[in-house]
This record gives C-alpha cells, sequence and structure tokens, in this order.
C-alpha cells in the first residue's frame, strides 16, 4: 500500500473521536470491553464495534484473562505528522489560485463546524448515558432483592446500554454462555428482560 492510500485510512480511522479515546485510553493500560464502556461512557455494543474495526486494522491486539474475559491493548501506535507544503501567500495571485484558496478556507471552515457539532452532541450523549449509569447503580444497590449476584448486575447493566445477544454479552460480560443462559432465562421469566430475534433487551422490571 503506498503512502498516501495508508494515511488515508489512518486518517479514516481517527476520524472518528470515539475510536481516538479509546487509542488514548489503551495507551495508558490494557482494559476489558467493560473498562472502556465505563470509563469513556460509551455503550458496549459500540466499544464490540470499535475494537473489531481497529482490531482487523492491526492497531490493536487481544488475549484472555483466566476468567476468558478479553482484554486489548495497543499492537500498533499512531502517530502521524500531517503538515501542509506549498500554500504560500502571494502579492498578486493569479484568478484561479485565489479560487482554489477560497475554496480551500470555505471547506476547513464547514470541517471545522461540522467536527465542533459533532462534538457537542458526543458530549451530550455522553451525558445522558451517565445519568443512566447513576440510574442502574441505583437500582442495583436499591433493589438488591431483584438480583442474586454481582453477574446479574452485570448482565443488567451491560443490556441498560443496548439490546445484546448471548456471544455479546459472554465478551461484555465474562460470563460463560452456560450460565447467561440461565441468568436471562430467569430474567425473561421475571419480566426484568425480553427476547426477540436472538437479542436481549431490559423490559419492565417486575419483584417476585
Amino acid at each position: 500500500m503506498n503512502d498516501a492510500a495508508e494515511v488515508a485510512r489512518l486518517l479514516d480511522i481517527l476520524g472518528n473521536r470515539n475510536r481516538r479515546r479509546i487509542i488514548d485510553l489503551l495507551r495508558q493500560k490494557p482494559c476489558f470491553v467493560t473498562e472502556i464502556s465505563e470509563t469513556l461512557v460509551l455503550s458496549p455494543k459500540a466499544v464490540i464495534d470499535h475494537l473489531q474495526m481497529m482490531e482487523r486494522e492491526e492497531i490493536l491486539s487481544c488475549e484472555m484473562d483466566e476468567r476468558r474475559r478479553k482484554y486489548y491493548y495497543l499492537a500498533n501506535d499512531i502517530l502521524i505528522d500531517v503538515s501542509l507544503k506549498g500554500l504560500r501567500i502571494i502579492s498578486e495571485p493569479e484568478p484561479e489560485e485565489t479560487k482554489q484558496a477560497a475554496s480551500l478556507r470555505r471547506t476547513v471552515a464547514m470541517l471545522r463546524r461540522m467536527i465542533r457539532a459533532h462534538d457537542q452532541i458526543l458530549e451530550n450523549l455522553e451525558q445522558i448515558n451517565h445519568d443512566i449509569e447513576m440510574k442502574i447503580t441505583d437500582l442495583a444497590h436499591n433493589h438488591k432483592d431483584l438480583f442474586r449476584s454481582e453477574r446479574e448486575i452485570s448482565v443488567i447493566i451491560a443490556l441498560s446500554h443496548h439490546p445484546l445477544a448471548i456471544a455479546d454479552l459472554e465478551q461484555v460480560t465474562g460470563i460463560p454462555k452456560t450460565r447467561l443462559s440461565d441468568i436471562v432465562r430467569e430474567f425473561e421469566r421475571r419480566g426484568i428482560v425480553e427476547h426477540h430475534n436472538d437479542l436481549y433487551s431490559l423490559g419492565g422490571i417486575h419483584a417476585e
């Protein structure tokens, strides 16, 4: 792959703010999916999608711990030096050069506005996710009669973000599939979760 194509590919990866945040976090230490999700206030499903994408690009790698939970670390860090060459201010520019310079300024200004709007939306979304996490924490502490173990609470927290299949729940929580199947079946019986097309999501919570 030539240098220009490689840089374009890496810029596409880094164009996503949350992928940059994940890379910055993994520069500090290897992390599990749950650690990344809780630290960055992102849904486990979104974190998994970002991690798998960067793993395919050989930016990240992963290993299993003794509880068969995946933890991720940087396989190859990314440092890009971007420089603009050949842009000069000429006292009497030709008309074509003036048009190109004006077009460049408009494009850069629009890109800056779009990025700022994008970041503002993400900040608002992170605040909402934080509020959701606080409600889940309150639920876990004040309604302990609904849950029999920390594992059950971790399933509730994972499903509070996004509907997940058993395989995704296993990766996020580190709970074996056989135990997860028992937990979600019990939750489904008690009306805590709902099951549609192999995906589990939170339903109405009812005490027994």
